[in-house]
Formats: C-alpha cells, sequence, structure tokens
C-alpha cells in the first residue's frame, strides 16, 4: 500500500510550474512535459486526474485501517508492546517508501512508465491477498457504530446551549408521534458518552497543537526538495563524463536522476534510527528507569523539527550568498535544468537527519498517543483525527507558501516561480521556526497540565479509558 501512495508524480520545473506547482498541480505536468507539442497530452490528463482522485481517496482509509488493525492484536499486550508495535509500523511504511522511490522511479524514468506502475499494482495486489487470507486470525471487535454524531452533540449542548435546548425541544416535539416501543441501540450508554467527549476534550488540544509540527515536516517532500534541486548533485554514473555544464546527464546517457531520489534521505534515517531506537535506546531508558512518557518525546520531536528548519534556513542564506556572486552550475534532473549552487547536496544531510529525528519522536509517539490514550470505543475516531489534522499541517504549509508568492512576498517571483534563486526561501524556514518554536512552548504548557489531570483522581475513576 505504502508502495503506492508514495510515487511521485513529478517535481517542480524551472520553467513554468514552480512552488505553485510542487505544492498544488505539480501531478499535471509530467505528462505535459513529455509531449513535443502542448495540446498532445489533452486526452491524457483526465487519467492522471482520475489516478491522483483515487489515490487521495484511498490513503486516508488505508492509512487509519491499518494501523488501527494490526494495533488491536497487541491491544491486551501491554504499553510497552504498544510502543513496539508503532516504531515498526513506521519502519515497515518507510521500507515501502524506499521501494517507491528507489526502484519504482528509476523504472518510470529510465525504462518504462507503465512497467513502474504495474509493480505497485502487483504489490497492492498481493498485499490485498495476504490481508484477505490473514482475516480469520485477527483481533476483531463488532462495530458499535460511530461516536461522531453523539460527539457533535455534545459538544454543541456544551458550546452553544441556547441553541442545544432549541434542537432538543424541537426533536422531543417531533418524536411524541412516534411508537413508545423502540429496539434497543448498540454502542456506548450515554454516561459512557459523556466521559468519552471528556477525554477528548483533554486530548484534543494536545493533537491540535501538533498542526504547526505537521507544517515542519512536510517540508522534507516540498521545500527541502526544492532547494536540493538547486544545491550540487554529484554524477552518480561514473562511466560517463561528468565536466560538462549538465553535469547529471552526459550527452549520450539514456540513464537520469529520478527527482525522487532526494527524498531518499528522510527515508533511509528512518529505517537506521528505528532499530536503534527499539533495540538499544528504549531498553536502555527502561532499564535505567528514564524512558520518557509519549507527550515528553513529543515535546522533544518539535525540538528537533526546529532545528532542522533553522539548518535549513542557514544552508539556504549560504546558498543565496553564491548565487548573488553568479557562482552557478547548471545540471539537468530529468528533462529540467536547473542553475545550482556549487555548494554539495551532501550540505542537506544534517536537516534530513534532523527531521528524521523528530519524525521517530513526535511522529510515531504521537501515534501511540492518539491510539493508547483514546477511549477503546473511539479509537477509529480519535485514529482519523490524528492523520486529519496531519493533513491540516500540510495544507496550511502550502497556504503559507501561496501567501509569501503574492506580490511583495518574501516567495515572490513572477519572472520564474520554479527558480529559487530569486526568491527569499531562508526567511520562509526562520519563519517556519519561529511558528513551531511558539507552538512548541504551548504543546509543553497543555502537555503539562495534561500529564498532570491524567494522574489526578478524575482520571482513574474514567471507566472507559484504555490504558493498555
Amino acid at each position: 500500500i505504502q508502495l503506492a501512495s508514495t510515487i511521485p508524480v513529478s517535481l517542480p520545473r524551472t520553467s513554468s510550474s514552480g512552488l505553485f506547482g510542487f505544492f498544488g498541480d505539480g501531478g499535471l505536468s509530467a505528462p505535459w512535459a513529455a509531449c513535443p507539442v502542448l495540446g498532445c497530452c489533452r486526452p491524457e490528463v483526465p487519467l492522471w486526474e482520475r489516478g491522483r482522485r483515487h489515490i487521495v481517496a484511498g490513503c486516508p482509509w488505508t492509512s487509519w485501517a491499518l494501523t488501527l488493525t494490526p494495533a488491536q492484536q497487541v491491544m491486551d499486550l501491554g504499553r510497552h508492546a504498544s510502543r513496539r508495535f508503532f516504531n515498526w509500523l513506521y519502519w515497515s511504511i518507510n521500507v515501502g517508501a524506499v521501494l517507491s522511490l528507489l526502484v519504482v522511479a528509476f523504472i518510470q524514468q529510465n525504462v518504462n512508465f507503465l512497467l513502474g506502475y504495474g509493480i505497485t499494482v502487483g504489490c497492492v495486489g498481493l498485499a490485498f491477498f495476504i490481508f484477505l487470507f490473514a482475516t480469520p486470525i485477527f483481533v476483531t471487535k463488532p462495530p458499535t457504530g460511530s461516536q461522531v454524531s453523539s460527539m457533535l452533540k455534545l459538544a454543541l449542548q456544551n458550546c452553544c446551549p441556547r441553541l442545544w435546548h432549541r434542537h432538543s425541544t424541537r426533536d422531543s416535539q417531533g418524536t411524541q408521534t412516534l411508537p413508545a416501543q423502540r429496539s434497543p441501540q448498540p454502542g456506548p450508554t450515554p454516561q459512557e458518552d459523556m466521559a468519552n467527549f471528556q477525554v477528548l476534550v483533554k486530548i484534543l488540544p494536545v493533537m491540535v497543537t501538533l498542526v504547526p509540527y505537521w507544517m515542519v515536516y512536510f517540508q522534507m517532500q516540498s521545500t527541502y526538495v526544492l532547494q536540493g534541486l538547486h544545491l550540487h548533485i554529484p554524477n552518480i554514473f561514473p562511466e560517463y563524463p561528468s565536466n560538462s555544464s549538465v553535469a547529471l546527464r552526459a550527452e549520450g546517457s539514456s540513464y537520469k536522476i529520478p527527482e525522487a531520489w532526494l527524498l531518499l534521505a528522510n527515508v533511509v534515517v528512518v529505517l537506521i534510527l528505528v532499530p536503534v531506537k527499539d533495540h538499544l535506546l528504549d531498553p536502555l531508558l527502561l532499564r535505567c528507569k528514564l524512558l520518557p512518557s509519549a507527550l515528553q518525546k513529543m515535546a522533544l520531536g518539535m525540538f528537533f523539527g526546529f532545528a532542522s528548519v533553522v539548518v535549513a534556513g542557514g544552508l539556504e542564506m549560504e546558498r543565496l550568498q553564491y548565487i548573488h556572486r553568479n557562482e552557478t552550475v547548471s545540471q539537468q534532473i530529468g528533462k529540467n535544468v536547473y542553475y545550482a549552487a556549487p555548494l554539495s547536496i551532501w550540505w542537506q544531510v544534517p536537516q534530513y537527519l534532523l527531521i528524521g529525528i523528530s519524525e521517530i519522536f513526535a511522529s510515531i509517539p504521537g501515534l501511540e498517543f492518539a491510539y493508547s490514550e483514546a477511549p477503546r470505543s473511539m479509537q477509529g475516531a480519535i485514529m482519523g483525527i490524528f492523520f486529519c489534522l496531519s493533513g491540516v499541517g500540510s495544507l496550511l504549509g502550502s497556504s503559507l507558501v501561496a501567501l509569501l508568492s503574492l506580490p511583495g512576498g518574501w516567495l515572490y517571483c513572477p519572472k520564474d516561480f520554479g527558480n529559487i534563486n530569486n526568491c527569499r526561501m531562508d526567511l520562509y524556514f526562520f519563519l517556519l521556526a519561529s511558528i513551531q518554536a511558539a507552538t512548541a512552548l504551548l504543546f509543553i504548557w497543555i502537555a503539562g497540565r495534561y500529564e498532570r489531570a491524567a494522574q489526578g483522581p478524575v482520571s482513574q475513576s474514567c471507566p472507559s479509558r484504555d490504558r493498555g
């Protein structure tokens, strides 16, 4: 599943797509770029758009279900088992990402595009049948219905009591004509609904303050890659000469570096650090009784995310100094030529390393927190809110870029939107760092109140909480 969801369609071009193409409609640039005539690809665009919409529609459901269902298998084994499960779930997701970025992207760009998608279709089909045949051995719980409507009613009742009073009066008048005997409805009782609502009110502020972290996190798939395209990328095919003006694709060579390979840095960091954390760091801290809670790990992850964008901003300042001195090299990646600073792309390793560490300390414990702290009857809803808020963070980051790309903004470049050499992306990174620092302090305060309340008698008496 992850193999299909991480297939990149395209990255921004220096001609006409630019930052807006990177965040928004960049997926349509690949078929258009492959056409020698502008109008020859018009029939293909709806097909690509339908494919994108199917992925967008399917990924949230698979992310939610394929996280919740396996987590239920270790639910009764304690918090330590849940923590290890989420570590290795995240690791397996990144294994799929490596296969998608390293193998499939290379085949699509250098061999055959249809063959690349055929590989993903085969992998998804194999995963589907394995999941289907293993269904009888899964630990499942019977559905009790959605609690979203109950939570919305309680929220309306607490926030707008007058509006709720008019609504309940109207409902009571309408139900007088209904039969007195009703079949009992499955699900929690009203008392359990109220207890679940109180837990939701405590959890939601913690999850909302993670949104700025997601704004920082998704930079690795957007502005970090865009920055890397304007740094010198060494030639990985030494059998071809590399002293020409186009360093990445020697004349006559049929092999090209896929743009998607720039995303491998973060994925490799996660693949290395998750086993280290699970087998070395966590057991050592557990023996010393110093293992931090999920909320403490999330705060630490925010710090590493803050450090990542600060390092990226410093690198961008140094890169722009070379650009202003007119010290550039041209390099071809895919079908596009980029004018880059003579700084090696290896200077991006620290920021990718930091964002990878932040992912381990913020994203994985965030999943663990959303699952373990939610009432059992609301675990699916809370996990859905967690994934929804990560999407909100990505959307807010895109909106901030669009706002700063308006006339007078730091990212405004009317001549060529895809060329960041005339933009101030360093200031954008520092703005993100400021937002992350401010919300990290707010998160620490909210998390402290949450942990103190969880140790009190109120949380201990809540019958619907799942502590395992």
